[in-house]
């Protein structure tokens, strides 16, 4: 773990751009999107309380500013809320929009960002209340926040996410449902950060639209295909509590707007004598607010 927190330090540090060097709005940030796999005495030895230890350790040694989990379950939030106080975690419950149901929320560092305005909405026909969309075998839901940088001002809109694991359909209507709600609710000045477990990779028609956009207009780009610096870790994500997969699929994905620079990118594939935190290895993203810096910004410590 130390290894690895020195990398992405080194990461975070050594690509900043010279002119920006004592401002602490020029400083990346490190995004991560994160499967938890929801709490289930069916999983036995990996259920949550066996790995609930490495799965915080984790989040709270490597300290991703943006962090959207997927599968969260009451109790597990509960956990994770009460080991990372300097978080927020943003977003209800599927099945009703509070406790019920597994979570797709966004935990968002404080110490970073303000939160203005946040919600959840329903891949479905019927965004505006708990409902099953298409051919989904389960409710599917994104959550929102609208962010300002404290350092600076900045503000970004990121959007977390976690598709259809059966339903083709209920990952491309969603898709476009998603594309549509960003057009109709971003903010002028806003960056845009989209993350999630997709159950999808690249080549799908579902993710595809995302990058593709609608009439021209790209509102995303692939972390992983805009890296300044090699890409690291597999090129999976699932590992279905296998700490040493030889193969898998990408379906967690870190998507960037306009204006943001991705320094590096990858997949963690960190487990402790075999155990693993999740089914998932999470996928992170080091990125950079181009020409964030105003006089508001204050010198870094």
């Amino acid at each position: 773990m130390t290894l690895l927190r020195t990398f992405l330090l080194m990461a975070l540090t050594a690509t900043a751009r010279p002119a920006f060097a004592e401002a602490c709005s020029a400083k990346p940030l490190l995004a991560m999107t994160y499967n938890i796999r929801l709490d289930t005495p069916a999983d036995g030895e990996n259920s949550w309380v066996h790995r609930r230890h490495l799965f915080i350790g984790q989040i709270a040694t490597l300290r991703p500013g943006l962090l959207g989990l997927q599968e969260v379950l009451v109790g597990q939030k509960r956990d994770l809320e009460q080991a990372l106080p300097d978080y927020s975690f943003v977003g209800g419950g599927r099945d009703d929009g509070k406790d019920a149901g597994e979570f797709s929320p966004l935990a968002i560092d404080r110490t970073i960002f303000r939160i203005g305005a946040s919600g959840m909405f329903w891949l479905s026909p019927t965004p505006d209340r708990p409902s099953m969309g298409w051919d989904a075998a389960y409710r599917r839901v994104a959550t929102w926040a609208h962010l300002t940088r404290r350092s600076d001002g900045a503000r970004l809109l990121v959007v977390n996410s976690h598709w259809d694991n059966q339903g083709l359909g209920a990952r491309r209507q969603g898709g476009a449902l998603i594309l549509d709600w960003i057009r109709h609710h971003r903010l002028a000045g806003e960056r845009l950060v989209v993350v999630g477990d997709f159950n999808a990779d690249n080549d799908e028609e579902s993710v595809a639209q995302l990058l593709r956009g609608a009439q021209g207009e790209a509102l995303l780009r692939d972390s992983r295909l805009i890296a300044e610096q090699p890409v690291f870790g597999p090129a999976f994500s699932f590992n279905a509590f296998d700490a040493f997969p030889a193969k898998g699929q990408l379906i967690d994905h870190i998507f960037v707007g306009p204006g943001i620079t991705v320094r590096t990118q990858g997949v963690i594939a960190q487990h402790e004598n075999g155990r693993l935190a999740s089914d998932h290895f999470p996928v992170v993203a080091v990125i950079a607010l181009e020409g964030s810096r105003s006089g508001k910004a204050r010198p870094c410590r």
